[in-house]
């Protein structure tokens, strides 16, 4: 049995004799099994493990503490699965188990690829050179493989836990696997140039939103973005570019740490109220059909008197109350998580007067590409007002400044 890994050695006496540990480990393959001319285990196990330590196997590392020589053996970037039974091997070694029961063979001399240091980086960027009949290096942290025609994420692409970068553009995927936020690691993720119709809900609800930090999803077929994106609280890169996207998710302005914005060439109308709130060191929004804004037609959907339902429902979200599907209905908590802010800060759900106003993009912006080819750095952006007054009070405002 052997086990490729990272091993370094630490005496136990050492500090003793006023003297340091070892250093950094060295790339090695830790043996068990028998010496060459048989005569049972080369090392000593049997009754000679002190302690094994295994808080941290899951990231493929343990230590084990020998009684004689007083040392101990720390293992790391190990595959997971590989040291589990590599140290479940060593318990039963140390119990005194007969070496017929024990998986042991007669040990040899490691190959030059075993000590080697584990691949890190992988770019594949042709069909005929991507692995089909193999898996990938469980060590990689970087995978690029584009132009590769892929219908579908491969499996074994989501089981690489190390993964920090993954670019699987222009190829043929058409949907994303829920376990695609099983990559607990991931902080790119590049899906230019493909087919995809969605980006899925579960997605922003799983461990992306603690990891990603540039999402790469341009020239692909997206028409909207739930509204859990706004969970990927992380992002600071993001590229929708050439898509067919009506409307941006409308509490955008939640992603606080975004610095980085393209949405050219889509079919945005205007953009979402919160959109203000973003602070941005590049925008371009250049090529999208936005409508000429006029804050005097507004869109009246305000019911007055205001329902029992349009009462709660905003007294929760202006008092903050906690609410969550254990208390309330589904359809009650997605209501609520689709609530609007009105330019007051009181909020509103379904009765409130839209209309559309100009923004002028430099507020979010360091750097603002044109919207036009006119010249323009102005948008329109969508507002929301909970009551006719505060729709009037702001349309006097408005009224007052264009005079």
């Amino acid at each position: 049995m052997r086990l490729p890994c990272e091993v370094s050695v630490s005496s136990r006496l050492l500090p003793s004799a006023g003297l340091r540990g070892p250093g950094r480990g060295a790339r090695a393959v830790v043996a068990l099994g028998k010496p060459p001319g048989g005569g049972g285990v080369w090392l000593q196990l049997r009754e000679n493990i002190e302690q094994l330590f295994t808080k941290f196997v899951e990231e493929g590392k343990a230590t084990v503490r020998l009684k004689e020589p007083a040392v101990d053996i720390c293992l790391s970037k190990a595959n997971v699965g590989h040291l589990k039974t590599f140290l479940s091997a060593m318990k039963l070694a140390d119990r005194g188990t007969s070496e017929e029961s024990l998986p042991l063979s007669t040990l040899a001399p490691p190959k030059a690829s075993e000590v080697e240091k584990p691949k890190t980086k992988m770019t594949i960027t042709s069909r005929k050179d991507y692995p089909f009949a193999q898996s990938f290096p469980y060590t990689l942290e970087q995978l690029q493989a584009s132009y590769c025609k892929l219908p579908r994420i491969d499996t074994c692409i989501l089981g690489l836990k190390r993964l920090r970068k993954l670019d699987l553009s222009h190829n043929l995927i058409r949907k994303l696997p829920v376990t695609i936020g099983d990559l607990v690691s991931l902080q790119e993720l590049s899906l230019q140039g493909n087919l995809l119709e969605s980006f899925g809900a579960a997605l922003c609800n799983s461990t992306l939103r603690k990891s990603l930090q540039s999402l790469d999803l341009s020239q692909n077929k997206i028409k909207a973005l739930p509204a859990q994106f706004c969970q990927l609280r992380e992002l600071i890169h993001l590229k929708l570019d050439d898509n067919d996207l009506i409307r941006l998710p409308f509490k955008i302005g939640q992603l606080s740490q975004l610095r980085f914005l393209s949405v050219a060439r889509n079919k945005l109308p205007f953009l979402p109220n919160s959109f203000g709130k973003l602070s941005l060191e590049s925008l371009d929004l250049f090529g999208n059909p936005f409508e000429q804004p006029n804050p005097l037609a507004p869109d009246i959907q305000l019911k007055i008197p205001l329902t029992l339902w349009e009462h709660s429902a905003r007294a929760t979200i202006n008092y903050r109350l906690p609410y969550s599907c254990h208390v309330l209905p589904s359809h009650l908590c997605h209501d609520l998580d689709m609530s609007k802010s009105c330019h007051c800060g009181q909020a509103c759900l379904s009765s409130f007067i839209q209309t559309t106003v100009t923004m002028n993009l430099h507020s979010v912006a360091h750097t603002v590409v044109l919207v036009d080819n006119m010249g323009s750095t102005e948008a329109p952006l969508l507002r929301y007002f909970c009551s006719l007054t505060c729709y009037s009070q702001f349309l006097d405002r408005h009224l007052q400044s264009i005079r």
